[in-house]
């Protein structure tokens, strides 16, 4: 496990660093987001590579089927336009320090975080012999929340490129049971990710991952940023009053 643990933290610190420089280059730090979802499958194919069973290849399936799709959604999102308002805005107040503050809470911060969250895929290489029911059902769940992912995604996406939703919020589809389908989605496929490895490994260590995966997205990096640039406004307070911002409520009754 220590030989796993070393090869894939310098694996992804070098993705990390590759990705830190050719974002200076380019002055856009937003390409770290597409970097993201890949440097989880480049540890899962180490983690594969390192013993190959069942239950890792099953891990490095699902969780390169959501890195690569996440990776693809971000890369045609920002495609030819500005650097996300998150980074630009953190360049600017962090003026002639932004060039180290970059590296060390953009990039090195994510790293740590990616190795805490990446632990399900590490200790599902000590898998004994699985149950392919509990495999079942830790891929169910990954199932669920990556179908509320991509739906999610793709909904908001479809909605923004019709010219008669400017300046409008996205309330339809999954978007009207949760205020974040796709956060919701991401944290829920994990939780599968880490059944499937504490089912094979008996390791409790394996729900740090969701655990962590979690706290980004409600405390962190994901909803607090994204809602605060909506706060201000009207429709935003009446969509935040009926509509839950990360547990779909079960029932949408229309007005």
């Amino acid at each position: 496990m220590e030989t796993l643990i070393l090869s894939t933290s310098l694996a992804s610190l070098t993705l990390f660093i590759l990705t830190f420089l050719t974002a200076t280059l380019i002055k856009n730090n937003g390409i770290v987001d597409i970097i993201w979802g890949l440097g989880f499958v480049l540890i899962s194919v180490i983690a594969y590579l390192h013993n190959p069973t069942t239950v890792t290849t099953l891990i490095m399936v699902l969780t390169a089927t959501w890195g690569v799709r996440l990776a693809t959604h971000i890369a045609l999102r920002n495609l030819g336009k500005k650097e996300d308002f998150r980074y630009a805005q953190w360049r600017k107040d962090w003026g002639k320090w932004w060039l180290v503050r970059s590296f060390l809470q953009v990039y090195l911060l994510q790293w740590v975080f990616m190795q805490l969250a990446s632990l399900p895929i590490l200790l599902g290489t000590g898998a004994g012999d699985v149950s392919r029911s509990w495999l079942f059902v830790g891929f169910a769940i990954w199932l669920l929340g990556f179908y509320f992912e991509a739906i999610g995604d793709y909904q908001l996406t479809v909605f923004k490129s019709q010219k008669s939703s400017k300046g409008k919020l996205m309330t339809t589809g999954l978007w009207r049971y949760t205020r974040h389908p796709n956060y919701c989605g991401e944290a829920t496929l994990w939780w599968g990710i880490a059944l499937i490895s504490y089912f094979a490994s008996g390791n409790l260590l394996a729900f740090a991952g969701p655990i962590m995966i979690d706290f980004l997205l409600l405390k962190v990096s994901g909803i607090p940023i994204l809602e605060a640039k909506y706060k201000d406004r009207k429709d935003w307070a009446a969509y935040a009053k009926k509509t839950p911002p990360f547990f779909p409520k079960l029932y949408y009754k229309s007005r």
